[in-house]
């Protein structure tokens, strides 16, 4: 049963290509249940959900498909976590974000790993020493949002950059995005080095090619999605 569970993952995850997290409501995610975190859970608990809140943040980084927020409301501690996790994040001039853990005694730390990676040190440490949150205008200021957009305009903005991202290449976003994450972590010369070996990997593959030749006859270029090699 599990490996047909997991057989039937592979095979989605092979025909996606964009993931929009979204929400209704006034509230885009608020983080955790702090009824969780009381002292009657015990440590082995509170480890677990920490462990796992911090795999998931991960795994948005490491699926191969661009992974956009669409954020109406508040987006608090994790759920600011979550926002400054994601590839792309498109949020409507009444959204808010916030880190406000310090106010109820449990310092943000785990969301400060990807707030403190979105926008400067200097502005994370306010959120997290605040606890106050940030408009939408000033969240796009800091580089947390990509875009900011009227509240009635967010679906239809977000759908553009998602159909936009869908006239591309899977293999060739998805080989693009694992590099840019990797070469981040890296000093300056490293990360040259690793994208001109990953620059020519793209070009040995078929939808690498086959753009390139699209290009040059003035057409539209047929992708295969696929990760076969030319030589």
């Amino acid at each position: 049963m599990l490996g047909t569970l997991q057989s039937k993952l592979t095979e989605d995850l092979d025909k996606l290509r964009v993931i929009i997290l979204t929400a209704n409501g006034p509230v885009f995610s608020a983080g955790h249940d702090l009824k969780e975190l009381t002292s009657k859970e015990g440590r082995e608990y509170h480890m677990k959900v920490f462990q796992l809140c911090s795999e998931v943040m991960s795994m948005v980084q490491d699926l191969p498909v661009p992974v956009i927020a669409e954020v109406s409301g508040l987006a608090t501690a994790a759920g600011c976590q979550l926002v400054a996790s994601c590839d792309i994040a498109v949020a409507s001039d009444k959204a808010r974000f916030a880190t406000p853990g310090v106010s109820v005694g449990l310092f943000c730390s785990t969301p400060a790993v990807a707030v403190g990676r979105s926008v400067p040190r200097k502005v994370a440490m306010e959120m997290l020493f605040t606890g106050h949150p940030i408009s939408a205008q000033e969240a796009l200021q800091h580089g947390l949002v990509s875009k900011v957009v009227p509240e009635e305009e967010l679906k239809d903005q977000t759908m553009s950059i998602a159909r936009r991202i869908c006239e591309t290449s899977r293999s060739v976003v998805a080989l693009g995005k694992a590099t840019f994450y990797a070469q981040m972590n890296l000093e300056r010369q490293e990360a040259y080095r690793l994208t001109s070996k990953v620059m020519v990997e793209n070009l040995s593959l078929g939808d690498g090619q086959e753009g390139i030749k699209a290009f040059i006859e003035k057409r539209k270029p047929t992708w295969s999605h696929g990760n076969k090699t030319v030589h």
